[in-house]
């Protein structure tokens, strides 16, 4: 087959004087190539009639086949000059259809997984959607000061350098680790330096890690009962065996009979969850001489800690430690966006190391701008602001929350004391189960929790899990009064519970 030459002296684009020569050539070249004046396959003029046809230098247009070689777009065959490439780099690059794939029947037997794969089970959180009464565990997203946020964010990214797009140590960026050190010094009473902070995307995933470093396949770790089931779904993957202990008024019961062998033990001191109750001092104190004594580990759940109503505010349970027994883990979701995806863990000094390597293999680190942007958040006091701000919006959102039950909900529910964070507990009094409750809540544009769902065996007292922190008075108002409806409906379909 012949070969598709091009003997004719090749026509380019006019040169804008202001384009140098070589430059223009090179263009002028690729844009005949790209629109399909010189097809792929197709032999170019050499460099001398190019050179003398034009009347600029040949070393001028050398240089500008050097590029284009190199770039992809022609390509050199001894003994027969210069060519258009055949597969040209633009090519590379188009999306085109996918082929759709044969039908596959489905596979005759399970795929084989790993023992982790098998355990592993997804959380049934509640999706994303329009936040209504009664979202729990949700700030007030409406009241976050986004402008300053942004502000922040724009001149971190103008003032930095390429620090901010390389790499960080894996426990976090230094002046976070430094900035949630003094925090925590200071509001939770927390003894730490900032090389034992580690900054993670969240409890969650301060529980998995944790988790890996402390525990092995068949270890005993004990739980709060009822407690998040998220602490339970990753100690579970890790393989251990979960031990569950009531809570009582003082908080997690400890009950030596059943903490035989346990490694490790999950606790909500500061604000139990799901029942709100705060851990008291003998309960702390024995706690933590069980852990010297066991050499186990306690993992604390400092979650929303930072909003307390009433009664002075409780110190963490580590800074009681004096014996490096407590890992404390905070999340900054919770107080300012899900969506940050920023949190921390207090170690122990002789855990800081193994948990870095831990890290630095699962995730390397979290996103540095993100933690650069929280750092000048905390540092220009904009943190302490907002919590302060916060805490006396949600102390009025529980006042308009049981003022409103009081009136409406007699004999329907009862509403938990709580004293602290983003929810409560509301016991239902007329004898629906909490699912159907919520399945009936649900029809009304009201959103609750069953207890249920924080709780594995049965259940001694039917609740609901209600967050007041997430939307304004009114909100709060007209879920009070639909989902007094809702129950009120449900009884008079049910002629055995009226």
């Amino acid at each position: 087959m012949a070969k598709a030459t091009s003997n004719v002296p090749l026509t380019l684009s006019p040169r804008d004087p202001a384009t140098p020569l070589g430059r223009w050539i090179y263009a002028a070249l690729r844009d005949a190539i790209l629109e399909g004046r010189l097809r792929p396959g197709t032999r170019v003029p050499s460099t001398r009639d190019l050179a003398q046809h034009y009347g600029v230098a040949r070393g001028t247009v050398v240089e500008a086949f050097d590029e284009l070689k190199w770039e992809g777009y022609l390509e050199t065959r001894v003994g027969s000059g210069t060519w258009v490439a055949r597969s040209l780099p633009e090519a590379l690059f188009e999306v085109t259809d996918p082929p759709r794939p044969a039908h596959r029947p489905p596979r005759d037997r399970p795929r084989p997984l790993s023992a982790y794969g098998r355990r592993v089970v997804r959380p049934t959180y509640l999706e994303a959607g329009p936040i209504r009464a009664f979202r729990a565990n949700r700030p007030s997203l409406d009241l976050f000061p986004i402008e300053r946020w942004t502000q922040l964010t724009a001149r971190r990214l103008r003032r930095s350098a390429t620090d901010l797009l390389l790499a960080c140590d894996p426990l976090g960026d230094r002046r976070l680790r430094e900035a949630v050190a003094d925090y925590l010094a200071t509001s939770r009473g927390v003894a730490c330096t900032a090389e034992q902070v580690a900054i993670v995307s969240g409890t969650q995933e301060a529980l998995d890690l944790a988790a890996r470093l402390l525990l092995d396949p068949g270890d005993r770790v004990a739980v709060e009962e009822p407690g998040y089931d998220g602490a339970t779904l990753a100690f579970e993957a890790a393989g251990a065996t979960v031990v569950r202990l009531p809570v009582d008024r003082e908080g997690l019961v400890l009950d030596e009979r059943k903490l035989a062998g346990v490694r490790l033990v999950y606790v909500t001191p500061a604000h139990q969850f799901p029942l709100g109750v705060a851990m008291s001092l003998p309960r702390r104190l024995a706690w933590l001489d069980w852990a010297a004594a066991s050499d186990a580990a306690i993992f604390e759940d400092d979650y929303d800690s930072e909003f307390r109503y009433s009664g002075r505010p409780l110190p963490a349970l580590q800074g009681l430690d004096r014996r490096g027994q407590v890992l404390l883990a905070g999340t900054f979701s919770k107080v300012l966006f899900p969506s940050m995806r920023l949190g921390y863990v207090v170690l122990p000094d002789d855990l800081v190391d193994r948990f870095a390597s831990i890290q630095a293999v699962a995730r390397r680190h979290a996103p540095v701008i993100a933690q650069a942007v929280l750092a000048d958040f905390i540092a220009g006091g904009h943190f302490g602001r907002h919590i302060r701000r916060m805490r006396e919006v949600y102390a009025e959102r529980l006042a308009v929350l049981l003022g409103a039950a009081r009136e409406r909900w007699g004999g329907l529910l009862e509403v938990s004391g709580v004293e602290a964070g983003l929810q409560t507990t509301a016991w239902l009094l007329c004898g629906l189960s909490a699912h159907r409750a919520a399945r009936a809540a649900a029809g009304r544009d009201v959103e609750v929790v069953p207890l249920g769902r924080c709780r594995l065996g049965n259940v001694e007292r039917e609740g609901l899990h209600l967050g007041f922190a997430a939307v304004g008075p009114e909100e709060i108002r007209r879920g009070v009064r639909d989902l007094a409806t809702a129950l009120e409906e449900e009884l008079r379909g049910d002629p055995f519970l009226t």
